[in-house]
């Protein structure tokens, strides 16, 4: 019986050793998920919301105040194991292009079903009406790229909707144009009367993009300073 209470002892102080350290490893015991309020605001006297703070005023580029002594962990030398940043980017490029390439198969095989023609009036629906219809034609249909690169975390001012234009015949159209980089966007077509596939928008002969815009912001597709100088 000594031996079982000097063991549980012993467990409890390693625990608190390792809780007091903040290691990754800490053992807490299981706690039923079902019972818990997950957003509770902290106690004053937290001791894990002052170690929070720091970390969200760096993360924010905020001043923090000086490091604590020993705060700063070593540093693996990039020439030996790799660059980590550039090893993220990589992998975060990678898996964005995997992930609006499969967006642009997935959307033009729902408009097979759920594309509906304009009646006399072109109204441009929203995101909602769009769902609650059921479909709509390619005005309609586009939201449903915009918004899923929106909420997969694609930033503000990377994806916006666009209007073309076909100049041969005059055909408008909307796609959806991720701006990987500012001056050779990739097109999403959601009904394929563009292009099918993920090409940038320089592969596509025979089409311009005339406004490109968002719920919050509105531009004017022109040449840019660098094509009239050259011209």
């Amino acid at each position: 019986m000594r031996k079982r209470k000097r063991a549980a002892l012993g467990f409890l102080l390693g625990s608190a050793a390792l809780l007091a350290v903040g290691g990754c490893r800490t053992v807490m015991p299981a706690v039923d998920g079902g019972q818990l309020s997950y957003f509770t605001p902290p106690a004053p006297d937290d001791a894990w919301s002052r170690k929070i703070r720091g970390w969200q005023q760096r993360e924010l580029g905020a001043p923090s105040g000086p490091a604590p002594v020993g705060a700063q962990p070593p540093r693996l030398d990039p020439a030996e194991h790799g660059s980590l940043r550039d090893n993220y980017n990589e992998f975060l490029v990678e898996r964005k292009r995997q992930v609006a390439s499969e967006l642009a198969v997935w959307i033009q095989e729902q408009s097979r079903d759920h594309y509906i023609p304009d009646g006399p009036v072109d109204h441009w629906a929203t995101f909602e009406e769009t769902l609650r219809n059921n479909g709509d034609d390619c005005d309609g249909l586009e939201l449903l790229a915009y918004h899923f690169l929106r909420e997969l975390g694609f930033r503000e001012d990377e994806v916006y909707r666009a209007i073309v234009v076909r100049p041969a015949d005059g055909q408008h159209h909307m796609v959806t144009l991720w701006f990987e980089t500012p001056n050779d966007p990739w097109v999403i077509d959601p009904t394929g009367a563009m292009t099918t596939g993920m090409p940038r928008m320089s592969q596509v002969p025979g089409w311009k993009a005339i406004k490109v815009f968002s719920e919050k912001r509105d531009f004017t597709v022109a040449p840019s300073q660098l094509s009239t100088a050259q011209r």
